[in-house]
């Protein structure tokens, strides 16, 4: 399979969910520099906890091919929060290889693709990202996931890639002939044979084009059945009482709090276990969410799994490059390759013990297509503003009346019945010209982002997705005191810690320290679903351990700060209401909460 990998040039590896997609790409990466063909790994996810878990197996394979006193023999991991992990060189403002943008100087070094795609932006410093990705090998994982706006960036980083002489190579299992195309720079109109799926696409930069079929793999038959969100919460109990690990994807936050605080009160007393995963928690406690989770359904956690049974609820993080494995799945009806990405996580390990009654089995959860074709915004609900209307319902009409689905045989069929260009008529015709229009619109954005010709922008307000909506960090704390030696703050967990005006005063290392403390405190939220700005003078004692932008330049302040009581209720610091259109909680089961008032 990987024999095809031997030069520079674009490769893509088209193969199921769990097959092994991420062994294959370092293997070739391994390859190549033995050959003496690449200088160095960068590695680029989606998300950062997707990175950070391929990050651990990275490290896994450098200590396999490098000898333990070479200089770099661990990765380097590259996101925005990485330095939260990492060791006392990467203190704020420290260590040379500690920023982003140096980071990927690394020779082997592990991340988030934002980081790679500033490489090609009109950033400053941008040269430096290029500089160091030049004569890599770059692996470029869960390419489906990005919208017309990230993947206009990364097809402009893959053709700047091939002319630095890296080696590009490119993961997914759900690809659609369009969007292969488009990666390997070859007109719409290019006729290509597409071999049958699982495939290697090669295009060296010294040889010819060629599509390359690997081993036939056998078929694994998923049972789909359609149901209400009523029966699927009974029968996810069900499962979970028979000890099966169940796994529910849903496509909000909103929607995946929703779901798992009904689940969690049918489970009381029935010896069930549940989990909820999503974006909007504290940094310390999703951290500690995601180990705990991901351990129980990963490789390593027969002996849990066998203790009882349980129920995760989850939003996309689940279905990107975490080798989680559940008995039972239910999932809200959603783009047909991130369905699949989804029934990648049912039954994936084959060594794992399962319940006797368990069966490999998903239910997707789905409206009316007929209501859903005239009407997609009210009946899909928040899933159409994640989503767009037309692709859900191509999708809906693919998976509607399918009852059993054969993989990984079937995963070209369904992927190209559902993105295949047709003629449309009446709401679909309506539908399909405003999913034109937006994807018209977002790369125009994207090439205004990657030219030269405009203002150069900083790291900080670059984008690489695109996004309606403002976000911004949020510090939330029990309770703050003033006092002569700096601010008294009370965490949440009621730990007690002093904060120094002066930060840096205390020395590297415990600045730092205090720093991380105050930051694992912190989430990302929706601008219009944060605290309301307070008064820079009120927090100008945290300016040493947050950037709260800079008056001179017009900026506001870029951190929002309220207490949270006892009951969960989060306050302003003078203890009225922190939002005034929405009452915000927060929960540390539940996180983070925003219920028009």
């Amino acid at each position: 399979m990987i024999a095809a990998v031997n030069q520079p040039g674009v490769y893509v590896l088209e193969a199921p969910m769990g097959l092994g997609k991420t062994e294959a790409a370092l293997y070739a990466a391994y390859q190549l520099l033995k050959n003496n063909s690449a200088t160095g790994i960068y590695f680029a996810l989606p998300t950062q906890l997707t990175s950070e878990k391929i990050h651990e197996r990275v490290n896994l394979f450098l200590k396999k091919i490098l000898d333990e006193t070479t200089l770099h023999s661990q990765a380097l991991l590259v996101h925005s929060n990485a330095w939260l992990n990492m060791g006392e060189e990467a203190n704020p403002g420290g260590a040379w290889f500690a920023q982003g943008k140096r980071g990927i100087l690394a020779p082997f070094a592990v991340g988030t693709v934002d980081q790679a795609l500033m490489a090609v932006m009109n950033v400053k410093h941008g040269f430096v990202r290029t500089f160091g990705l030049a004569g890599k090998v770059v692996i470029l994982d869960e390419v489906h996931s990005y919208d017309s706006f990230t993947g206009t960036i990364l097809d402009a980083l893959v053709t700047a890639l091939r002319h630095l002489q890296c080696t590009v190579i490119i993961l997914s299992a759900t690809l659609t002939q369009e969007r292969r195309k488009s990666l390997l720079g070859l007109s719409a109109s290019c006729d290509t044979t597409y071999k049958p799926y699982p495939l290697i696409t090669a295009q060296p930069n010294q040889a010819l084009f060629a599509e390359i079929e690997v081993a036939k793999i056998p078929d694994v038959t998923v049972h789909i059945g359609h149901a209400t969100d009523i029966a699927a919460i009974e029968e996810a109990i069900l499962r979970a009482e028979q000890g099966q690990q169940v796994l529910w994807v849903e496509n909000t936050v909103n929607e995946a709090q929703a779901i798992f605080q009904l689940l969690a009160a049918r489970s009381i007393g029935l010896g069930i276990a549940c989990g909820l995963l999503h974006s909007r928690f504290l940094k310390k406690d999703r951290a500690c969410n995601e180990e705990i989770w991901v351990r129980i359904f990963g490789k390593n956690g027969a002996k849990e799994r066998a203790a009882q049974g349980r129920i995760l609820v989850g939003t996309q993080v689940l279905e990107q490059s975490l080798d989680i494995d559940a008995d039972f799945l239910v999932s809200r009806i959603a783009p047909t390759d991130m369905l699949l990405q989804r029934l990648g996580r049912l039954w994936r390990h084959t060594e794992t013990v399962r319940p006797v009654m368990a069966k490999r089995e998903a239910w997707i959860l789905a409206p009316d297509l007929a209501t859903a074709i005239i009407s997609p915004e009210q009946t899909f609900g928040s899933t159409a503003k994640v989503y767009a209307p037309y692709v859900l319902c191509r999708s809906l009409a693919v998976w509607k009346n399918i009852g059993d689905v054969c993989l990984p045989s079937q995963i070209r069929d369904l992927i190209e019945a559902t993105y295949v260009p047709q003629v449309e008529c009446d709401d679909m015709a309506r539908h399909l010209q405003q999913l034109k229009l937006t994807r018209m619109k977002l790369e125009g954005l994207a090439l205004v982002g990657l030219s030269k010709a405009g203002s150069t922008q900083a790291e900080e307000t670059a984008q690489t997705r695109h996004s309606e909506l403002e976000t911004t960090e949020v510090l939330l704390v029990r309770s703050i005191q003033v006092a002569q030696q700096g601010v008294y703050v009370t965490l949440l967990n009621r730990e007690k810690i002093l904060v120094p005006q002066n930060g840096r005063s205390l020395g590297r290392k415990k600045w730092r320290e205090l720093t991380i403390t105050l930051m694992q405190n912190t989430l990302k939220v929706a601008e219009y679903l944060a605290p309301t700005a307070i008064d820079r003078k009120h927090i100008l004692w945290l300016g040493d351990y947050f950037y709260l932008g800079k008056p001179e330049f017009n900026e506001s302040n870029q951190l929002r700060f309220a207490l949270v009581d006892e009951s969960g209720a989060i306050r302003s610091l003078q203890a009225g209401l922190a939002n005034e259109k929405y009452a915000l909680t927060y929960d540390v089961r539940i996180g983070y909460q925003a219920k028009k008032t």
